[in-house]
């Protein structure tokens, strides 16, 4: 953040200064919500949590070198207080659920405030550029590519992970300083406004929409209604005369149609010859990563060969290209950022083959209708390919494929349509086994669904929960297989993956995993 004085920040919070006995102390370190975390200069945020009052660990974080703590009550030491806000309800960030008297939420409301100080500071007296990305699938694979085609410019703030909720979003622009050339952030919702309050806390000039699918359609209700909400991102863009750009995927009608809805400047990515930034000639390999030829509108080309796995990312490289061309990037720079752009964040299509040639994929960080079906795809097409360590190929010409699959959250009344609709997909795709983890309605659809569209009643097993489906592989592995690992996050079906890449049968990571 820019340098501010505990005034100066009591003012852009709505707080008032308690036990401080210079309000000119300047706030020059990090912000942090972990009191391991903090270092001289910084400013603790107490927040609560499930295990835990921040409060409580106030005196500690100023005898770690903090300069003050931003908190709902007076805590001993220097701090900004704001007043709790029992009427604030912050869904997604953690803190509401053990916040009865409001302090959390007052708590989250001040360190937006404060990001918003910050950026709005790093803009005008720095030039700070500022993009944000949305979408129902794909926001992070998307937002480590577009910090990668913009690290050649400059210094690059982005968040780790998928920390893009009310905490993580102004934690993640907070980080951001007056070297940082770009702040890249991605936005998520699970209701109405939710992307708009976002989008005030840092504002950005570029708005990316990547698509409307199904994830958390038990909150919203319809894809109409998502739609909606991912489209606050371009409603809240700057006009195209002071530089707002949304750029949206032309493949997607929902996406497109968003065009209607902002005053910024509008850039059509994808593969429709509508499309202003456009991948031709596309061809997988036989790890499921995508070769094209990325085309400009001006008339500027130049060959891609992306490293990561699963043909769903030809979207999220030209969203990424397209930022970069908005941020001064030529095209020959952008293909070869892409090229060499690796998987950053943990159990996304990261592909990884031990010493009996058995390859996993784990993708097990979420899981929704539209990045299920791209992951099974991407298994079933790296099946074709030979498998290493002199392990034969099976003579039908593909290894066999295994999904080990667990329940995809917050898809309200449709959960139980939708695993059973994915359950018959999977087989359709040819996957030799399903193992689906867990026992309540959404599994049984899925194993259902399964077992009707299959052949022979073996395509799909039942098992009740992680070690049911541990045991089950590893007894029935051979040398060659490829395992596909993917969930919701609350499942932690991560856990299977991480039992069959123990050290002593794991080898290196694929190119680019």
């Amino acid at each position: 953040m820019i340098p501010m004085t505990l005034a100066d920040i009591a003012e852009a919070v709505g707080g008032r200064l308690v036990d401080v006995p210079d309000a000119h102390a300047q706030v020059t370190g990090g912000v942090e919500f972990d009191s391991r975390k903090i270092g001289p200069g910084g400013l603790f945020v107490a927040l609560n949590g499930a295990n835990s009052d921040g409060h409580e660990f106030a005196a500690t974080a100023v005898g770690q070198g903090a300069v003050a703590v931003l908190a709902a009550r007076p805590v001993g030491v220097p701090a900004i207080v704001v007043d709790p806000r029992p009427d604030l309800v912050v869904e997604g960030s953690g803190a509401s659920e053990h916040d009865a008297d409001g302090s959390g939420a007052a708590v989250l409301q001040a360190l937006g405030a404060l990001a918003r100080a910050s950026v709005t500071g790093l803009v005008a007296g720095h030039g700070l550029n500022v993009v944000g990305v949305t979408g129902s699938s794909g926001k992070t694979s998307t937002k480590d590519l577009i910090a990668s085609v913009l690290a050649p410019l400059g210094p690059v703030v982005a968040p780790p992970g998928s920390f893009n909720n009310e905490l993580g979003h102004p934690w993640t622009a907070l980080r951001a300083d007056a070297d940082t050339r770009n702040l890249v952030l991605e936005l998520s919702a699970r209701g109405i406004g939710h992307i708009r309050t976002l989008a005030q806390i840092a504002p950005p000039r570029i708005g990316v929409v990547l698509n409307v699918g199904f994830a958390h359609l038990g909150e919203f209700g319809s894809q109409e209604a998502i739609a909606q909400a991912k489209g606050e991102l371009v409603e809240a863009l700057p006009a195209a005369a002071d530089g707002g750009v949304a750029i949206l995927n032309a493949d997607a009608p929902l996406v497109s149609a968003m065009a209607s809805r902002t005053t910024a400047r509008v850039v059509l990515v994808g593969q429709s010859t509508k499309a202003g930034v456009r991948a031709t000639g596309v061809r997988l390999d036989s790890q499921a990563r995508a070769s094209f030829t990325l085309e400009v509108a001006d008339g500027g080309s130049a060959a891609v060969t992306l490293s990561v796995h699963g043909e769903h990312q030809i979207g999220n490289a030209l969203s990424a290209a397209a930022v970069a061309l908005e941020c001064g990037a030529d095209v020959a720079q952008i293909a070869a950022a892409l090229s060499a752009s690796a998987a950053v964040s943990g159990r996304r299509m990261d592909v990884r083959t031990r010493a009996d040639a058995v390859t996993v994929i784990n993708d097990s960080y979420n899981a929704n209708p539209d990045s299920m079906r791209a992951a099974i795809r991407a298994m079933v097409t790296m099946a074709r390919s030979e498998p290493e360590h002199g392990v034969p190929m099976p003579e039908r010409g593909k290894r066999k494929t295994w999904a080990i699959l667990g329940e995809m959250g917050e898809l309200g009344p449709d959960a139980v349509v939708e695993h059973d609709a994915l359950g018959r997909f999977a087989v359709r795709m040819d996957v030799e086994k399903i193992i689906c983890v867990g026992s309540n309605r959404a599994m049984n659809a899925l194993y259902q669904g399964a077992v009707m569209e299959g052949s022979w009643a073996d395509e799909a097993a039942l098992v009740p929960d992680v070690a049911a489906a541990v045991e089950l592989l590893e007894d029935e592995l051979e040398p060659g297989d490829i395992v596909l690992v993917k969930a919701s996050q609350s499942v932690g079906l991560w856990r299977v993956a991480d039992a069959l890449l123990t050290p002593d049968n794991t080898d290196q990571p694929e190119a680019g995993a």
